[in-house]
């Protein structure tokens, strides 16, 4: 499925006057995303642009000194689940650029009340050595997606389509359908179980009353046991400065500091490529879209947001099962029906006492992310689209709950409300981190149905957000995919400014 054409070296950019310049393809957005799609079109042969923003690159992926000097905090992606598992990130040599995965020993810890936390460990049968009458239950369910990993996360992180493998999708598909309130209740007996399940299905941030939830549950849970959910060494900022790094070798370019407002702003092109949101996409190109195509994207559904905390700690998390402290990320929400109650009342416009948080410990594993002996942390809750209500207090308990006296650790902490994540990246609109809601009508159809979700009435355009399949993550597949369906466009049309 991956093009894993040669890098080669080229020059790019071919100056048309003194004072105007054109390239085969423009990319507006600098996220994974983006950088992906502008590698994917220099491997192609084409000469790019990257425009960005920021003063900095890396979108969801940067990295930043958020409360106190020597403590490096994730801005906003921080463990990659599918960033080491992507077909398109695993072509390119990134090592060559500086990233190195750092894998801890177990995916997730989800620590429950009266009883040990559940862990899920690389090793498949130390895991279920964790969840009692429901062992032999989740290696049925898990197993058969290891046989062929890397084929069934190819077939995963794609648009809708005819699989490569279709039994295996197929399989994949019966389960996934579920909500995953119900499919755990079915498929296992005990709390603990189902309270792993519902932590990964959790991500979906939907109701988990609703179908197709089952599929992130099984999906993560897969994912957990074909590579441990890694950070990247230094700070996910590795990421984007890896693939800039490739496209740099291939010829490409980035600029930094250029804000695209419309199409006007953008030089001349065979293409463009938008890393941007559906909105930002009909607010740019503008005219030079269809009116009706627009009025479609501006129906899609952006969904809700989050919250997240910042901190620097004087001293690990002191988690009531030490064992917590071995996981990339802990799921902190206790039950499954806890979890279930929190997202529901967060889809529902409120925001829980109780909340279901995502926890991630990245200097538990990269030392270099805070001074000798001191420690980061890191977790976010979902609240509703466009939130300014501080949760502050609410995850600190939560957190409290099963770790007590973490709050003596806490030295300082910096917050980000869902406004603010929409203040920092204009593509989470509503404070939608993930690109919109992934739900049953909007998972293969954003930001609009079509054959070609990449494209777009104009032959020039392309969208390669994750507001297109496969949606959320730092995977860059959203961008490989529009590349290719650019790159099959690139040829038919004549550089030249962006309009009708």
């Amino acid at each position: 499925m991956t093009n894993t054409t040669d890098l080669r070296q080229r020059r790019y950019v071919r100056p048309v006057s003194e004072h105007r310049e054109t390239f085969d393809a423009v990319v507006v957005g600098s996220g994974p995303n983006g950088l992906s799609a502008a590698v994917a079109m220099a491997q192609g042969g084409a000469s790019v642009l990257v425009l960005e923003a920021a003063e900095e690159i890396g979108g969801g992926t940067r990295t930043a000194e958020l409360t106190l000097p020597g403590f490096h905090h994730d801005v906003c992606s921080a463990v990659h689940t599918t960033g080491i598992l992507s077909p398109f990130l695993r072509s390119l040599p990134l090592e060559e650029h500086g990233l190195r995965w750092i894998v801890p020993k177990a995916s997730v810890a989800h620590p429950l009340d009266d009883q040990p936390a559940v862990v899920m460990w690389h090793s498949l049968e130390q895991t279920c050595d964790e969840l009692g009458a429901d062992a032999s239950s989740y290696r049925g369910l898990v197993a058969p997606f290891l046989e062929n990993a890397d084929g069934f996360f190819s077939d995963v992180l794609g648009p809708l389509g005819w699989p490569e493998r279709p039994t295996t999708f197929l399989r994949f598909g019966l389960r996934a359908m579920w909500p995953a309130t119900t499919f755990a209740r079915w498929r296992f007996q005990q709390s603990r179980a189902r309270a792993l399940f519902a932590g990964c299905a959790g991500h979906s941030i939907l109701l988990l009353g609703q179908p197709f939830t089952a599929a992130l549950g099984l999906i993560f849970s897969i994912a957990g046991h074909v590579e441990p959910w890694p950070v990247a060494a230094g700070g996910s900022r590795a990421i984007p400065r890896a693939l800039a790094g490739v496209l740099e070798q291939l010829g490409g370019q980035i600029r930094t500091g250029i804000h695209v407002t419309s199409a006007a702003d953008l030089p001349e092109a065979r293409v463009y490529l938008f890393d941007t949101s559906p909105d930002q996409l009909s607010s740019i190109a503008g005219d030079a879209l269809p009116s009706g195509y627009r009025r479609r994207l501006g129906r899609y559904r952006y969904g809700p947001g989050a919250f997240k905390l910042d901190w620097a700690l004087d001293g690990p998390i002191p988690w009531r099962d030490p064992r917590c402290r071995e996981a990339s990320t802990i799921h902190v929400g206790g039950r499954l029906e806890e979890i279930a109650a929190s997202e529901a009342a967060m889809f529902r416009g409120r925001h829980p006492e109780r909340p279901y948080i995502l926890l991630c410990q990245q200097s538990e594993l990269d030392p270099s992310r805070a001074p000798e002996g001191k420690h980061t942390g890191y977790a976010y809750c979902h609240v509703p689209g466009g939130s300014s209500v501080d949760m502050t207090e609410a995850i600190e308990n939560q957190v409290e709950r099963f770790a007590p006296g973490f709050k003596d650790r806490i030295l300082a902490r910096h917050t980000m409300s869902a406004l603010d994540f929409q203040r920092y990246n204009p593509n989470y609109v509503g404070g939608a981190i993930t690109g919109g809601v992934a739900d049953v009508f909007q998972l293969f159809t954003r930001p609009v149905a079509r054959l070609d979700p990449y494209s777009t009435p104009n032959p020039r355009v392309f969208i390669c957000s994750a507001s297109t399949p496969p949606g959320g993550g730092v995977h860059g597949m959203c961008g490989y995919h529009a590349a290719q369906s650019a790159l099959k466009h690139i040829e038919r049309v004549e550089p030249g400014p962006l309009t009708t």
